[in-house]
């Protein structure tokens, strides 16, 4: 494994909309593509992606290029990457898992042999990105006519009286057995009044909520999981924890009734693998999100969430984000992430670029 060799090679993808969260709006997303080779066959490559989200991946730092660089040059010396902790580049770990998993099956973006590649699509949720109310609204009834039965809205950005009237009025056209809604806050509710604000959400048929107050604030989200009617979901609470060392008493303490699982922010597919035996274990479910990488990086995530024991729709409906995205076999459409083998790879050719 140490025999093989790392470049990369840098993309800007840009969105195709005006994408706000509540980190504010973003117009472009550096997404570092990692190839891996072996010297003797220098054509066959594996390709993975390490694309860290600025003001919430650990490794998502302004020299985060320079480090990458740092860390593949040191491979390409003969140093195994097991010889390296890459703790602090979680997104690190996640490329240089996917680039040999890939190489090692063919070099040909399977990561795994699962059903996804063979034609079992994965169900997905529809995202409703921040906007105006009106917008909002208009995303999510587009959403649904496209076939989309599971919503997911990310509120906190408004007054929370007006974000009840916007799911007041998509539950009065679409009743909880036709149409599940999920919200994520992104840790925008204060401790103090989180649980009166659930308590009047959940009069709107809430599937689940995802991280309600801000990370690190264990006794006050232990209160808030044991008191909400709306199951809990963990999200940035688990960036930057060890499974192993600090998993289980988390989960233990919090309670949570889900777990979000993003690889690029947890430091690949085998730490997600990980939470989700953690999660097994307290008897929680999970779902995979992408965390806005390009095709290449969404493909691992869903092939790994193929070979898992879940059926809830997931978290995997952003490839359609970007106008220079990876060209290649996915797609998203009426509520799934399919996989469409006519539809060849167009990758990008390092010696090019």
């Amino acid at each position: 494994m140490n025999e093989l060799q790392y470049g990369y090679i840098k993309r800007n993808l840009e969105f195709s909309f005006q994408a706000k969260t509540s980190r504010g709006e973003i117009k472009t997303h550096a997404a570092y593509l990692v190839y891996a080779f072996h010297p003797s066959n220098p054509t066959l490559k594996g390709w993975g992606e390490a694309s860290p989200l600025m003001g919430l991946s650990i490794d998502g730092t302004d020299n985060f290029e320079e480090q990458l660089s740092t860390i593949l040059a040191y491979f390409n010396e003969g140093n195994s990457p097991l010889s390296v902790d890459l703790t602090s580049f979680p997104a690190v770990r996640f490329a240089i898992e996917t680039a040999q998993l890939d190489l090692f099956n063919g070099g040909e973006q399977i990561v795994f042999d699962n059903t996804f590649i063979y034609g079992k699509s994965i169900p997905i949720n529809g995202l409703v990105w921040m906007d105006s109310i009106d917008n909002m609204l208009v995303q999510a009834v587009t959403k649904i006519q496209e076939g989309y039965t599971c919503i997911k809205f990310k509120i906190g950005a408004h007054d929370f009286d007006v974000e009840c009237k916007m799911l007041e009025q998509i539950r009065k056209q679409y009743p909880a057995d036709r149409v599940e809604i999920r919200l994520d806050a992104n840790g925008a509710f204060a401790p103090d009044d989180a649980v009166l604000k659930l308590k009047e959400l959940a009069r709107f048929g809430i599937h689940s909520i995802e991280q309600p107050i801000a990370p690190r604030q264990l006794d006050e989200m232990e209160e808030v999981c044991g008191k909400s009617p709306i199951p809990v979901a963990l999200d940035e609470e688990l960036i930057g924890l060890d499974p192993e060392e600090h998993g289980a008493k988390l989960l233990k303490f919090i309670k949570p009734k889900y777990l979000i699982l993003k690889p690029t922010l947890l430091g690949g597919l085998g730490m997600s693998a990980k939470w989700v035996r953690k999660a097994n274990e307290h008897e929680m479910d999970w779902w995979a999100t992408s965390a806005l990488e390009s095709n290449i990086g969404l493909n691992a995530i869903a092939q790994w969430t193929a070979v898992q024991k879940t059926s809830l729709p997931q978290g995997l409906g952003t490839g359609n984000l970007y106008t220079n995205n990876i060209e290649g076999p996915l797609l998203a459409k009426a509520g799934a992430l399919h996989f469409l083998p006519q539809n060849a790879w167009k990758l990008p050719h390092p010696e090019l670029d």
